[in-house]
């Protein structure tokens, strides 16, 4: 079943690409000859055809339009994100939502909790502050009001190896450093919001509210010109011997440089957790006068109320619209413990994900998953193989949704400030992935003759993050394609 979607002026890929049979022979360069415009963009880069994959094919046609080292194993980035989405959409459904518990134990009378809370978590990528609220009034509806007893945070749905997994670079506080969690709220960051005042004084707003959590502003509004991101909104962070986290300002903030937003990754997981948890419960009216820790949940619990995140087909988009690591890599996780029981690894991932693609007849025998967000120089995949899921996709019962979670070139994610100035936007959508050494892009166009393609393109090279234009070269040479 072919589901390239009709979406008007957003994005109108060719509904009809594969039953339409072509009425001429399509216009072919060599397959192993890259565009002119394309190589022109290499040597601007100062990057070889060599480190450059590529392939480029019509839905519905057998022969590919191009192919350049297309069997070779890339670090694809987080293209990789691909195969964790459409992974997970076919193995666990578009349907499907994570569940957060939590239960009881102890004595309650009147509102007061002599026990312990417990909140068992499954790895919902998406626990943000207005998803845990619910949680927290579910508990309140159950009439506690008060817990004498201790905040107990069952993790066990994810193997203690899963914590252990080592940066991706030396930025400890990068949001997209954050590894995955079962208790994964509000993506283990901390945004901050800094605005100019009309006196010239700055004002710092945080969010989620965390309990134990001071912000010192010592910013100091200047008239200087704006030349992107002030060094002042870098935060200094110092946990206090209370255990709790101040969080300092200081220095000169152009006031030219209007409102701008700064993102940290603060505490371990559980830590966070709990104070975003415990910063919600005081607000709802309630009290807390026990201890935090770890631990599994009690036999003799009773639940006192169950939290259903997003739907699946909906965490997909935050994945791949905006490329979240750490989405991407509780999903991966999932697909283990669904498959496999939990508690989940990635080697149960890995197996549950091979053993999938094997199943779906996709053969991928060089790919490699250190994770499911892509964010790893050990992992591997082809373009050929990125091409060959694409097409499986697209022809999939989970095809609307996988396809509608691809940034739309011009208009969102990822991919919303590129070709803005060309006929390509709102015609294709495009996967992108970056690291020190990688580009790639990987998705579908809608072109300019009525036909859809699929595009799969990386570059490895020390020299890749100044390669931007030679994938934009590649897709405007695609949309302009004649029959």
């Amino acid at each position: 079943m072919l589901i390239l979607l009709c979406l008007g002026a957003i994005a109108s890929l060719a509904c009809d690409a594969q039953a339409r049979p072509p009425t001429t022979k399509p216009s072919v360069l060599p397959a192993a000859t890259l565009p002119a415009t394309v190589r022109a963009a290499l040597r601007q880069a100062g990057v070889l055809p060599s480190a450059m994959s590529v392939v480029v094919e019509r839905i519905g046609d057998v022969r590919p339009l191009l192919l350049v080292n297309a069997r070779r194993a890339m670090i694809p980035a987080s293209t990789m994100k691909l195969v964790t989405t459409f992974a997970g959409l076919s193995i666990l459904g578009a349907d499907f939502h994570w569940q957060t518990k939590a239960y009881v134990d102890g004595d309650l009378k009147k509102g007061v909790l002599r026990g312990n809370l417990y909140i068992k978590g499954s790895g919902d990528p998406k626990l943000i502050p207005e998803e845990l609220i619910d949680l927290v009034e579910q508990i309140r509806h159950a009439g506690i009001v008060s817990i004498e007893g201790d905040l107990v945070l069952d993790k066990s749905y994810f193997a203690d190896s899963t914590r252990y997994v080592k940066w991706f670079d030396e930025k400890a506080g990068a949001p997209y450093n954050v590894g995955p969690d079962p208790l994964l709220y509000a993506f283990k960051s901390l945004t901050f919001t800094l605005t100019p005042q009309a006196d010239g004084t700055m004002m710092i707003m945080a969010t989620p509210a965390l309990e134990q959590l001071h912000i010192t502003n010592a910013l100091q509004g200047t008239l200087n010109l704006c030349a992107g991101l002030p060094s002042a909104a870098a935060p200094f962070v110092l946990l206090e011997p209370d255990g709790s986290t101040r969080v300092a300002f200081a220095g000169d903030y152009p006031l030219a440089c209007g409102t701008r937003v700064k993102s940290v990754a603060l505490l371990d997981h559980s830590q966070f957790f709990a104070r975003g948890f415990l910063a919600l419960w005081r607000q709802s009216g309630g009290t807390f006068s026990g201890q935090v820790r770890e631990g599994r949940n009690a036999i003799h619990a009773w639940p006192v109320g169950l939290h259903k995140g997003p739907l699946l087909a909906e965490i997909v988009q935050d994945i791949n619209k905006f490329s979240n690591n750490p989405m991407a890599d509780n999903l991966f996780l999932t697909i283990g413990a669904h498959h496999h029981k939990p508690p989940a690894d990635v080697g149960k991932s890995v197996q549950a994900i091979q053993q999938w693609l094997r199943h779906t007849g996709l053969a991928m025998p060089e790919l490699v998953m250190a994770n499911g967000s892509g964010l790893s120089n050990q992992a591997r995949v082809s373009a050929r193989s990125l091409a060959a899921l694409l097409r499986a996709a697209n022809q999939s019962p989970v095809a609307q949704a996988f396809v509608e979670s691809l940034p739309i070139v011009g208009i969102d994610g990822t991919m919303r400030y590129r070709l803005r100035k060309t006929p390509l936007v709102g015609r294709a959508r495009i996967k992108t992935g970056t690291l020190d050494q990688v580009r790639a892009i990987a998705g579908y166009v809608s072109a300019a003759n009525g036909d859809s393609y699929i595009v799969v393109s990386m570059i490895n090279d020390p020299r890749a993050p100044a390669a931007q234009a030679v994938h934009d070269a590649l897709l405007e040479w695609v949309y302009q394609r004649r029959r």
